[in-house]
């Protein structure tokens, strides 16, 4: 496979190292923009409940219309960018980007927001995967790998650098400065793209698979929806039911279609590699838990604990400071010892026991019990994410290693969609079957039981029993959460073939 660079007259002047320099923050201000913008909204979503009156399971749209275009259309946003310019995507994605956000920030309706989040979504799908190639096609050889850690500890930071950034707006403005933030972002990065970013494609890339994105994009918006409204419609009920199987079906025709595809999106006989399969397997399921725990606590911080938006932000920097330690301090040198197999399971069994500690956070826990938690969860994270991404990376040759690193992010970026999905449906339902209020007339009772931010707004009684109700339903979302740890830590166990353990 070759890529073809072509200069771009702001570029064509300057020397290949000096291209390279100015490439990277520029690279990262874009990767930043759209991986922040995954979490940062949470911390808004007390704010935007009480403005816009959206209910729960809105709130949830709000998160995963974001995240499931992101995820569904990353693919294929990497293909578009590999055929017709990395450049032009960057251009592109960023510009749709900015524009939802302008966009967004003057709706009053949620269903007006979960649309232009999903624009979002879509111009972020085009953005993160030129940003990788990019520094690939760009750099030397012998600089890439520098460039390669760059990327990725923005691209791992970046969430939590995103709630802080929003927790401050909110110190001073609505909701709605965090999707200016989101604009001003992106303009500065389309206008330093268009100067500094030379124009980079692959003319060896085959037709674009839009049926394979088409069936994805269908099955999982069948699925995820089912999840997502099932505390309204019944988990059990006909129509949730049918509607997971329906998104099961059309994903099992995505794979039918990509194993007789001359260039699908993504071949499927990928994962009958057993370290590629379980890799996946396993930064699926951090995400799937990490994403979905940042959805809830940040709410409980807020709407039960009482915290500003800036301290329920600030609150969750231990967890990432020990993401930090567990990835890049601790990760290598016992990779180096024990193997990846071990290592790996033992950050998951740190994540699950980490959650099994935050189900036990109440109304009134202090915050002493809240970091019992966090630590954990965070070097349990650390640890497992260095390992699993290897494992995907290490199962494939030279020549595959894009293929690698798009399976690393599309991995990261479902598991987050599917786990903001099912983690906010299990609080949803605990917290409407929890929340008993009796006396109070049925249009309000409705009311309280759809979301637990506009239950605060109902008087001292209805608060304390709904902050009450909510926490159960917290408690519910993090077994599940610590379940799926399990699960995943198990599969390590039995079936990965250790890497690097000592002879």
């Amino acid at each position: 496979m070759s890529t073809t660079l072509a200069a771009t007259p702001a570029t064509s002047s300057r020397e290949p190292d000096d291209v390279s320099r100015a490439v990277l923050p520029v690279v990262m201000l874009a990767l930043f923009t759209v991986v922040a913008a995954v979490a940062s909204l949470n911390v808004a979503l007390p704010s935007i409940a009480r403005d816009t009156h959206a209910t729960q399971t809105q709130l949830s749209w709000v998160i995963d219309g974001y995240a499931l275009p992101f995820a569904a259309l990353l693919l294929l946003g990497g293909a578009v960018g590999d055929r017709y310019g990395r450049r032009r995507a960057l251009i592109a994605g960023l510009t749709v980007f900015a524009v939802g956000s302008a966009v967004a920030m003057t709706v009053h309706d949620p269903r007006w927001l979960i649309a232009m989040r999903a624009v979002l979504g879509l111009g972020a799908a085009l953005v993160m995967p030129a940003t990788l190639s990019t520094i690939t096609a760009t750099f030397p050889r012998e600089q890439r790998a520098r460039a390669v850690g760059a990327w990725a500890g923005v691209a791992g930071a970046g969430a939590i650098v995103g709630v802080l950034s929003s927790g401050l707006l909110l110190e001073q403005w609505s909701w709605r400065a965090v999707f200016g933030l989101n604009v001003v972002l992106a303009v500065v990065a389309v206008a330093a793209t268009v100067r500094v970013i030379p124009e980079s494609a692959d003319p060896e890339v085959g037709r674009l698979d839009f049926v394979g994105a088409l069936l994805t994009v269908a099955g999982l918006l069948l699925a995820v929806y089912s999840i997502i409204e099932a505390p309204t419609a019944g988990w059990a009920s006909a129509r949730t039911l049918a509607g997971i199987a329906a998104g099961v079906v059309v994903l099992a025709g995505f794979i039918g279609w990509e194993l007789r595809h001359a260039n699908p999106l993504l071949d499927p006989r990928l994962f009958g590699n057993r370290g590629f399969a379980l890799g996946a397997l396993s930064i699926t399921c951090q995400f799937f838990a990490f994403f979905g725990f940042i959805f809830v606590v940040l709410q409980y911080l807020q709407l039960v604990r009482g915290d500003s938006p800036l301290v329920a932000a600030v609150s969750l920097v231990p967890m990432a400071a020990a993401i930090g330690l567990g990835a890049r301090g601790l990760a290598p040198r016992l990779v180096g010892r024990l193997g990846t197999r071990v290592v790996c399971v033992a950050g998951l069994a740190l994540v699950a026991a980490g959650l099994l500690v935050l189900s036990r956070v109440g109304v009134a826990s202090g915050y002493g019990l809240l970091l019992g938690g966090l630590l954990p969860l965070g070097v349990g994270m650390g640890l497992a994410m260095t390992p699993a991404t290897a494992a995907i990376t290490d199962a494939l040759p030279a020549a595959k290693q894009g293929v690698g690193s798009a399976m690393n992010d599309l991995s990261r970026e479902l598991g987050g969609a599917l786990g903001i999905a099912v983690l906010g449906s299990l609080l949803q339902s605990t917290y409407r079957a929890h929340l008993h209020l009796t006396g109070l007339p049925a249009p309000l009772a409705d009311h309280a039981r759809s979301s637990l931010a506009l239950a605060t707004m109902l008087g001292p009684d209805v608060a304390h029993q709904a902050q009450a109700a909510y926490v159960d339903g917290m408690h519910t979302a993090f077994l599940c959460g610590a379940a799926v740890i399990v699960v995943a830590a198990v599969a390590v166990a039995v079936f990965q073939r250790s890497a690097g353990s000592p002879r």
